[in-house]
């Protein structure tokens, strides 16, 4: 597995490395087959650390998770064991999901663009009704099943995610609701 650990302004010794390498190789192996890459990102921000930590499988999916603590050790231990609990959750669903599928899962582009926020009081009339486009980025787009749809998303804890039914090749949209329940939306 390649591994890409990184410190925002911080700097992340070798003996850091290592624990994160070991304790990374033990949780990941245990419940995913062929992880390809992770990314351990440590910042700080007052007198607490931040752990920020992706994994790439070889399916196609992405582990995410992010824990912070006075220690920057205690912050990874807790990443770490967050990351543990999302992957032993769907060990069944991983490693099934890794049989039925041959190849990796297909990733199509699209345009993501953040919107600025309104500004002024909500009595006053905007100017103009077109967004002001703050940034523009590619978004990965996903082919999945809708179960493995709902599964990235609760593995990546996002409230919602899009992605290519494979089913049709039409784009859907899988989300939490706020009554807990997941919705998906698959236009006609």
């Amino acid at each position: 597995m390649r591994y890409q650990i990184t410190g925002k302004q911080i700097d992340v010794g070798a003996a850091l490395q290592t624990h994160v390498k070991s304790s990374l190789d033990d949780v990941v192996e245990k419940y995913a087959e062929r992880p390809t890459d992770a990314s351990v990102i440590f910042s700080k921000t007052g007198s607490e650390y931040m752990c920020e930590t992706n994994v790439h499988l070889s399916t196609g999916l992405t582990a995410q998770a992010r824990d912070r603590a006075h220690d920057i050790y205690a912050a990874f231990d807790g990443c770490s064991d967050k990351m543990e609990k999302q992957l032993r959750r769907y060990k069944r669903r991983l490693k099934d999901h890794h049989r039925e599928r041959t190849e990796p899962v297909e990733l199509s582009s699209g345009s993501s663009y953040i919107l600025a926020a309104s500004q002024g009081s909500d009595d006053a009339e905007p100017e103009s009704l077109q967004p002001v486009i703050v940034a523009e980025m590619e978004q990965k787009i996903q082919s999945l099943s809708v179960g493995e749809a709902v599964m990235q998303m609760e593995i990546a804890g996002a409230p919602v995610l899009v992605f290519r039914n494979e089913g049709h090749n039409g784009v859907n949209v899988v989300y939490r609701r706020d009554d807990g329940n997941i919705g998906w939306i698959d236009p006609s």
